[in-house]
């Protein structure tokens, strides 16, 4: 019996694996109408801060894992008392909730960082931003996502913002404006055992915060820069004793170097490509992992994938639309997550793959256009 706290997409792509696996799957979720409430058959509805919710969840299952990293890692230090799996234990899981904790145990054993400091209030970031350079990233060291709670600062007047409505325990970072190339994703999963096995790099593209589009593998980057970039996340997750999927986020600057940007712990959304363009999922490989079964393959099946983001525009029925998504393109594949459309809430996913990395492109573009609502001749590219 697998336990998932969280109830949202990325729980309910594991789900699907979990049912190929023969894995039991109970759901803590936030409500009863989330992405994977709908799709689970054992769910808990409840608040993952409340101790009693979550030991009494936790009872019966054989091991833990998560849609997202938010779950107060003293209650998992109760649950581990108490003698259930937690994987990725909070010892690690802490380094995906909180950045301060991030910087400086990757800084201490080496990995490659952005300049940073903690900062107490905005006199402090003015000094951080006038000894680096203007303009400074601060970043709220816990409770981002999808660029929430990260702010890029012009120049002194702008230093107050990051403070403004900062919860209780949340501190600040400063960190120094990065003019990198383009963005990379490297994911690994790793066992209990200590089995490892790293994804090919992709290439992400962001948008306001939110990723729009993977490209795997990315283009132009060499096989030896390939490998040292999934050596390192590979040595993060040894470092950091992951258990379960990691996800590491790079900035790739114009020498070729890189710095780690972001961490996660789970399935993350750069890694869907892999449902159809791997040999083995990051969901299932997740699942695989925690239940400390051998990872699979996670190479690639063909050339090239693409995977782009569905997010909410003015199509509202969106099985509807894949009528004329399927018609133009049978080899599509379409992920829909059962959410309630907004205006640029993730709904769901596109993937495409083959050997022209051009034609693969547009094909997902206008695929994921076409269910946000741009217009049929245009797609999401334009």
């Amino acid at each position: 019996m697998v336990g998932v706290i969280g109830g949202g997409q990325l729980a309910r792509m594991m789900n699907e694996a979990a049912t190929a696996l023969g894995l039991r799957l109970r759901l803590l979720a936030e409500g009863p109408d989330t992405s994977a409430a709908t799709v689970v058959h054992d769910v808990t509805v409840g608040d993952y801060t409340d101790p009693a919710v979550v030991k009494g969840f936790a009872a019966d299952c054989d091991v833990i894992t998560f849609d997202h990293e938010h779950v107060p890692t003293a209650l998992l230090h109760d649950l581990e008392d108490s003698g259930i799996a937690v994987r990725p234990g909070p010892e690690a899981l802490v380094h995906a909730q909180d950045k301060v904790v991030m910087r400086d145990r990757l800084s201490a054993f080496g990995a490659p960082c952005p300049v940073y400091r903690v900062v107490g209030d905005a006199d402090e970031l003015v000094a951080f931003g006038d000894e680096h350079g203007w303009p400074v990233i601060a970043k709220t060291s816990r409770g981002g996502y999808d660029g929430k709670g990260v702010f890029e600062l012009a120049g002194r007047d702008d230093a107050a913002q990051p403070f403004e409505d900062l919860r209780p325990g949340v501190q600040v970072i400063a960190e120094e404006f990065v003019d990198f190339r383009r963005e990379l994703s490297a994911l690994v999963a790793r066992s209990p055992s200590g089995q490892a096995v790293a994804y090919p790099v992709s290439e992400s593209v962001q948008r306001d915060g939110i990723c729009v589009e993977t490209t795997t593998p990315a283009p132009g980057l060499d096989d030896d820069r390939a490998v040292g970039i999934q050596r390192l996340a590979l040595s993060i997750a040894d470092e950091l004793g992951v258990v379960g999927l990691l996800a590491v986020e790079l900035m790739e600057r114009t020498d070729g170097s890189v710095l780690v940007n972001e961490l996660a712990m789970r399935p993350h959304n750069t890694g869907h490509w892999s449902i159809d363009g791997s040999h083995t999922s990051q969901f299932e490989n997740h699942l695989r992992a925690v239940v400390d079964l051998p990872l699979g393959d996670p190479a690639t099946r063909v050339r090239w994938t693409v995977m782009s983001n569905v997010l909410g525009g003015s199509v509202l029925d969106l099985p509807s639309a894949l009528l004329h998504c399927f018609a133009r393109d049978r080899r599509l594949r379409v992920q829909l997550y059962g959410k309630e459309v907004r205006p640029g809430r993730k709904v769901g996913h596109v993937t495409t793959y083959g050997h022209d990395l051009d034609e693969v492109r547009e094909r997902a573009r206008h695929a994921a256009g076409y269910l946000m609502g741009a217009d049929e001749s245009t797609g999401a590219g334009e």
